[in-house]
């Protein structure tokens, strides 16, 4: 067995019918906690993003950490990963992608929450996440460490290749730059913002990430509006393929189940702990105000992007472009901008992958902060992560070379180690969000 069969063989081991099960479980439970908090509060949720900082410390505004959390959630994945997701698994996938996100709101609500909660003060603001109320609340040190150390290695590595390679394919299919110099040309305006730490970030996040979102969602709704006849029927086929009909290639409802999982889960990352680290560092005045700003973060990524990249998809592009899931998305835009649809979407995946990657740095470097903390403001401390700023930049550019399917296989690694981890602690967790939340509520 090789490297490539090896890493899909554990993907399929860790992504298993139980982690499906347990993401939607666990949302529902939230959901019906919280008395659907992602519906009752929706206002709630528009407030939030525009909260004044509670002026505690060096914390970034609410809105910073929305553009931070939403910066790591929109990325290949609404792009690349709705493409393969509707490849494999169908139309069908698309709406079990929607499912996963409305009740995932429910699941990021709970664990922004707790991570406001179980926060830690470092000389550079607030600091936390998975790893803190694994500690703090559930007393499991050696847990806490493990999620510290994956999510280093998961954010800081896997998850940066599946992003860089899908910057490195979109460029060479639009301007026939070798992936490789993509990955270089990468690397370079990443380092100018990563080594300015985390303010640099926040402040780039909250000017990039919506310009990016907003413009990616006009071009769609163009697309959209000029193929409005052919709209019923791509709805009809995405609600019979929920349910076993039409999946491309035959596919099962298994596997149109299991695809708009996957995807919606790496997609909005509801679940996986990422959201709850950016949460971590918002300087609020209540630990739900930040919770209701990653709800609707969540909202944004799947019900906004992910769809208008489906529709787009399955209104105009080609069924028959193989494992080129960049070129569907491509082909889709260049129906109504021909000559465009290549370059535009290249263009969105730069600043997509540029956002998020800047996203997984923050990650990364707060499970190395959370590990070193009984050593803060150290030599060492300040040593590692500078070596974690250089080897992501190498990540970056080493990512654009390797195989799609594999790096793919093993995003899906991090991604599901993440999910389990997580989700398990929410659940024994959940006491305290529900409580917070009655306290949010009586005291309004």
């Amino acid at each position: 067995m090789n490297f490539a069969e090896t890493v899909s063989q554990i993907s399929k081991i860790i992504w298993s019918p139980a982690l499906v099960v347990l993401l939607i479980f666990a949302g529902l439970f939230f959901t019906a906690g919280t008395r659907f908090v992602q519906v009752r509060h929706f206002k709630d949720m528009l407030k939030s993003l525009f909260a004044v900082k509670a002026g505690k410390g060096k914390g970034i505004s609410s809105f910073e950490a929305f553009c931070m959390a939403l910066s790591g959630r929109i990325g290949t994945g609404n792009i690349v990963g709705v493409a393969t997701a509707i490849a494999i698994g169908g139309p069908g996938s698309v709406f079990w992608m929607w499912l996963i996100a409305f009740f995932g709101a429910a699941t990021a609500f709970i664990e922004s929450t707790l991570a406001q909660i179980y926060k830690f003060h470092h000389e550079t603001g607030f600091r936390g996440g998975p790893f803190s109320y694994i500690e703090a609340g559930l007393k499991q040190k050696w847990l806490g460490v493990f999620f510290a150390v994956s999510g280093l290695v998961g954010y800081g590595i896997c998850l940066v290749t599946v992003q860089a390679n899908g910057l490195g394919t979109s460029m060479s299919n639009a301007f026939g730059v070798p992936p490789v110099y993509a990955g270089i040309g990468l690397a370079i305006v990443l380092g100018i913002v990563i080594f300015g730490g985390v303010k640099s970030i926040s402040r780039v996040s909250s000017v990039v990430t919506p310009f990016m979102a907003l413009g990616y969602i006009i071009v769609a709704l163009i697309v959209i509006c000029c193929n409005l006849e052919a709209v019923p029927g791509v709805f009809k086929q995405i609600f019979q393929g929920a349910f076993g009909a039409g999946a491309i290639g035959g596919g099962a409802l298994g596997t149109t189940i299991m695809m708009g999982v996957k995807r919606g889960i790496f997609s909005n990352e509801a679940g996986q702990g990422s959201g709850a680290i950016v949460s971590a560092s918002a300087d609020v005045s209540h630990p739900v105000r930040q919770g209701f700003a990653q709800s609707f973060s969540v909202y944004v990524d799947t019900l906004f992007v992910c769809t208008a990249t489906a529709l787009m998809i399955l209104i105009a592009a080609p069924q028959d472009m193989g494992n080129n899931f960049a070129g569907y998305t491509q082909a889709a835009v260049d129906t109504v901008f021909p000559g465009f649809g290549s370059q535009f979407v290249s263009i969105a995946m730069v600043f997509f992958v540029y956002t998020t990657i800047m996203a997984y740095y923050f990650y990364s470097e707060s499970s190395l902060i959370y590990l070193m903390r009984k050593r803060q403001g150290s030599r060492l401390e300040k040593a590692l992560v500078l070596f974690l700023r250089v080897f992501l930049l190498a990540a970056a550019v080493i990512g654009t070379i390797y195989e799609s399917t594999v790096t793919w296989d093993l995003g899906d690694i991090a991604v599901g180690i993440q999910a389990w981890v997580n989700v398990i602690a929410l659940l024994l967790l959940s006491k305290q969000g529900f409580k917070a939340l009655r306290d949010y509520e009586q005291g309004r």
